[in-house]
């Protein structure tokens, strides 16, 4: 743990610095031209991929009105013929007949009951209940609004900590760069004095072996 964090950090690409595409524009085109030959990819999924989750596959109401909503298609209207007290069809009607039509009165009477009994609970409390759904809708959008504003900003901080690292790495390695061929130069420059100094050496080792033989 120790050795891996006492390894220095590895720039392979500094996008806030480098702008050798706006300098060069051939060499944007040779990269487009590069990018152009990358295989496209592929249609399928790869087999790893897991199936796509399908909703509602335990229940056929919620995935045919699922189904419904997907498709743009209208709502179907309410089927009013359960809330009606049609009398026999026959004139007088059979007792089975008027057995049913009692057993459908007798529902929606008590349908009625139900719905005075909602109604006088939602007049009692519906405004209260709903103040509190609202309240606490209201602080659920506004625990996300502050969540997206967070991320956005850390985003922002992230991105200008990014900026700054790589403008200053960037300097650094053009200033290495600068001092690399102040050296390189150095070097050729010494390089150069020394073969002149050798071809010196040459004529002066020369002149004094002439020398020599003159004065025998």
């Amino acid at each position: 743990m120790a050795e891996a964090s006492s390894q220095a950090e590895i720039f392979d690409s500094l996008p806030y610095y480098d702008d050798d595409l706006q300098r060069f524009p051939d060499l944007k085109l040779k990269v487009d031209r590069e990018l152009a030959k990358e295989p496209k990819p592929p249609s399928t999924l790869h087999p790893n991929v897991p199936p796509p989750f399908e909703l509602f596959s335990n229940n056929p109401l919620l995935k045919a009105e699922l189904e419904r909503v997907e498709s743009h298609q209208p709502f179907p209207p309410l089927d009013t013929v359960r809330y009606q007290l049609p009398p026999p069809s026959s004139n007088p009607g059979t007792d089975e007949e008027w057995h049913v039509a009692l057993q459908n009165a007798h529902a929606q009477l008590e349908h009625q009951k139900i719905r005075s009994t909602n109604l006088s609970l939602l007049q009692n409390y519906g405004s209260n209940a709903w103040r509190i759904h609202n309240y606490l809708l209201e602080a659920t959008a506004k625990q996300s609004e502050k969540a997206l504003e967070d991320l956005k900003q850390l985003t922002v901080d992230v991105n200008r900590e990014r900026k700054n690292n790589q403008e200053h790495t960037g300097k650094q390695l053009t200033s290495l760069e600068a001092r690399w061929t102040e050296l390189i130069s150095s070097v050729l420059q010494i390089e150069m004095a020394n073969v002149a100094l050798d071809a010196e050496i040459g004529q002066l080792n020369k002149r004094e072996a002439e020398l020599s033989e003159l004065s025998l």
